[in-house]
C-alpha cells in the first residue's frame, strides 16, 4: 500500500473526530454531572428528604445488585473494571488481529460497540443502576479497544518522518470535533430544557458511528494479504509471543514505553480526578460550579488542540524526546501549581496549562511510539503493549490518588503525590537512547 496516501491520512484522522466526543461528554463532562445529579435525587427522595440538600459529608449511596455503595465509588470502580479488562484482552485480540489480517474489522467491532452503549444511557435510571454501569462498561471498553486498532494503522499508512504532524492532527481533530458537540448538547440543555440532557448520549453515539463511516471506508483492509487459517486463536497467542520477545530485544523502543508508563499514569489520573478536585477544592459559590466546570473544560480542549500542533512543530526542531522531556516538565510545575489554588480565576488558568500540554503529549507520545517501532507488519501486536501500559497505569494511578487522599485526609496532597510518577517518567526519559539502531 502506498503510504503517505492524502485521502486515507484524511480517513485516519477523522476517527479522532469521530470518537473523542465519547471522552469528552461521556467520560468528563456532561455525564458525570447528569449521574451525580440524578442518584442524588433519588437517594434523597428515598429517604423522604426530596427537594432537600446534602448533609456536610454526606455521601449519595445506590443500590447494585443489592450491595449499597457510594454512587462515585461504583462510577471509578466500573470504569477501573474496564480497563482491566481491556488491559486483559487487548493483547490477544491485536495478535489475532494480525494473524488474520482483520484489524480494521475488530476496530468496527468495538466503535459500534461502544456508540450504542452511549445511545443506550438515554434509558438509564437510577432505580436501575446496573444496567447503567454496564452500559457505562461496555462504551468504555468499545472505546479504547477500538483506539488500539485505530493506532495500529499509524505507522501502515504514513512515513515515520509525518508521523508526529499526522498524530498532532488526529488529536486537534478530536479536540475540536467533541467541542463543537458538547456545545451543541449544552446549547440543547439550557436553551430547550435540561430534560433533554438524557438526548446527549443519543447524539454521542450517532456522532460516533457517522463520522466513523469516512474512516472505515478510506483505511485499507489486510494491507499485507494475510488469510485466516485454522487455529487462529492460538496463532494470534503465539504471535503475540513472538512479538514480544522481538519488543524485548529492542533497546530504544522498550525503554520508551517503561517512560510512557509513568509519566502517562501522571497525564491520565490528573485528567480524570481534575473534575472531582476541583469540584472539592474550588470555591465556586452558591453556583456548585457546574457551569464553570464545563468552561474549564471547553478551555482544555481548545489549547489542547493548540499545544498537540505547537509540540509537533517543536519535536521537528529539538526531537521527540527532548520535546517531550520539556512537556513533562510543564507538569510537575502544573501539579505544585494545583495544590496552591483556591478560586476559580485560577482555576482557569491552571485548566488553560493543563490543555495546552496534555494536547502536546498525548499527541507526542503517540507519534513517537510508532516512531520507534522497527519494520514489522505486526503493528496491532505493538500497538497492544502501548495500550496495556496506559491502562494498567490509569489503574494505579486512580489507585494512589484514592489512597493517598485516605492516608492524609487532603485532596490537595493526592494531587502533589502524582509528581512521583512524572519524575519517575522524566528520569527514564532521560535514559531512552537516542539512535535508531540502538539494540541489546
Amino acid at each position: 500500500m502506498e503510504k503517505g496516501n492524502k485521502r486515507i491520512i484524511k480517513g485516519w484522522v477523522f476517527y479522532d473526530w469521530a470518537n473523542s466526543v465519547y471522552n469528552l461528554v461521556i467520560s468528563s463532562a456532561i455525564f458525570p454531572i447528569f449521574y451525580a445529579n440524578v442518584t442524588e435525587s433519588y437517594y434523597l427522595e428515598s429517604l423522604g428528604r426530596a427537594g432537600g440538600k446534602l448533609k456536610e459529608g454526606e455521601n449519595v449511596m445506590v443500590e447494585f445488585f443489592g450491595t449499597s455503595i457510594s454512587n462515585s465509588v461504583l462510577f471509578s470502580y466500573v470504569l477501573a473494571a474496564s480497563f482491566l479488562l481491556v488491559s486483559l484482552l487487548s493483547p490477544l485480540l491485536s495478535g489475532i488481529a494480525d494473524v488474520t489480517g482483520n484489524k480494521k474489522r475488530f476496530m468496527q467491532f468495538f466503535c459500534y460497540l461502544g456508540a450504542l452503549a452511549c445511545i443506550s444511557l438515554f434509558w438509564f435510571s437510577p432505580a436501575k443502576v446496573e444496567w447503567g454501569m454496564l452500559s457505562i462498561f461496555l462504551a468504555s471498553i468499545g472505546f479504547w479497544h477500538s483506539f488500539v486498532f485505530y493506532n495500529a494503522f499509524l505507522p501502515e499508512i504514513a512515513e515515520p518522518k509525518d508521523h508526529d504532524k499526522i498524530s498532532a492532527r488526529g488529536f486537534s481533530m478530536g479536540y475540536f470535533g467533541s467541542m463543537l458537540l458538547l456545545v451543541v448538547c449544552l446549547s440543547i440543555i439550557m436553551f430547550i430544557d435540561e430534560s433533554y440532557t438524557k438526548w446527549s448520549f443519543v447524539l454521542v453515539g450517532l456522532w460516533w458511528i457517522g463520522f466513523a463511516q469516512i474512516t472505515f471506508n478510506r483505511l485499507p483492509h489486510n494491507v499485507y494479504h494475510k488469510k485466516r487459517e485454522k487455529g487462529y486463536i492460538w496463532k494470534g497467542f503465539k504471535e503475540l509471543k513472538r512479538v514480544f520477545q522481538e519488543f524485548r530485544r529492542t533497546r530504544r523502543l522498550k525503554r520508551y514505553l517503561l517512560a510512557f508508563f509513568f509519566f502517562n499514569t501522571g497525564v491520565q489520573t490528573v485528567m480524570l480526578m481534575a473534575v472531582v478536585f476541583a469540584k472539592k477544592e474550588i470555591y465556586w459559590g452558591e453556583s456548585g460550579g457546574d457551569t464553570g466546570l464545563i468552561i474549564a473544560i471547553l478551555l482544555i480542549q481548545l489549547l489542547g488542540a493548540g499545544g498537540a500542533y505547537l509540540m509537533s512543530w517543536v519535536s521537528g526542531k529539538i526531537g521527540n524526546l527532548q520535546t517531550l522531556t520539556m512537556v513533562v516538565t510543564g507538569w510537575v510545575a502544573l501539579c505544585i501549581w494545583a495544590y496552591f489554588i483556591e478560586k476559580p480565576m485560577t482555576f482557569y488558568f491552571l485548566a488553560a496549562g493543563v490543555g495546552f500540554v496534555m494536547g502536546g503529549v498525548q499527541a507526542l507520545a503517540r507519534s513517537t511510539y510508532s516512531k520507534f517501532l522497527p519494520e514489522t507488519k505486526d503493528h496491532a501486536s505493538y500497538f497492544s503493549f502501548y495500550d496495556v501500559s496506559e491502562k494498567i497505569g490509569i489503574v494505579i494511578g486512580l489507585f494512589f490518588f484514592g489512597l493517598m487522599e485516605d492516608l492524609t485526609g487532603d485532596l490537595r496532597a493526592s494531587v502533589l503525590s502524582i509528581i512521583i510518577f512524572f519524575a519517575i517518567g522524566l528520569v527514564l526519559l532521560v535514559l531512552v537512547p537516542r539512535k535508531a539502531d540502538a539494540r541489546l
